[in-house]
């Protein structure tokens, strides 16, 4: 008959979460995560907008660039779990995903990069992307035998 003191089993199982925790502590100080924030991209009549939904993330660790029509949204989401120096920091969930993101979008062409702009309100990201002017639509005027412009646009 084997028997084991109460002390041996639970120095093993001390030995085994204190080496689980070690793995998910290293796992929560790499910057190697990469999470994919959720993205709604609307097309309007004067321009397409972008929202993002960016929680936990301060607005000044988030570069947003444009380049040959694609719209590039790159940051990082810190993890709230401060980890001790010394690895003695018990995690029993972490599922709240930080890391890296990048997120790019292409946007059709005739766009107004110049007057991008962005504002960031309680964790949503909206990016206005202005059409530029010949892309938007206008009303094409039709001009008949016998009339005259005015009229035509008077009878409208």
């Amino acid at each position: 008959m084997n028997t084991r003191t109460r002390n041996t089993t639970l120095d093993r199982m001390m030995s085994l979460n204190r080496a689980l925790d070690q793995a998910f502590n290293a796992a929560l100080t790499t910057d190697t995560r990469v999470w994919v924030p959720a993205i709604d991209v609307v097309e309007k009549q004067d321009a397409y907008l972008l929202y993002a939904e960016l929680p936990g993330v301060d607005a000044s660790a988030v570069d947003i660039s444009f380049e040959q029509n694609v719209l590039t949204l790159k940051g990082t989401k810190p993890s709230s779990i401060e980890t001790a120096k010394d690895g003695e920091v018990r995690v029993y969930a972490a599922e709240r995903i930080t890391g890296s993101f990048e997120r790019s979008v292409r946007l059709p062409e005739f766009v107004d990069s110049d007057k991008i702009q962005a504002e960031f309100i309680n964790g949503l990201l909206k990016i206005t992307v202005p059409k530029a002017r010949a892309a938007q639509l206008r009303k094409i005027e039709i001009k008949t035998q016998g009339t005259s412009s005015a009229e035509v646009a008077s009878t409208n």
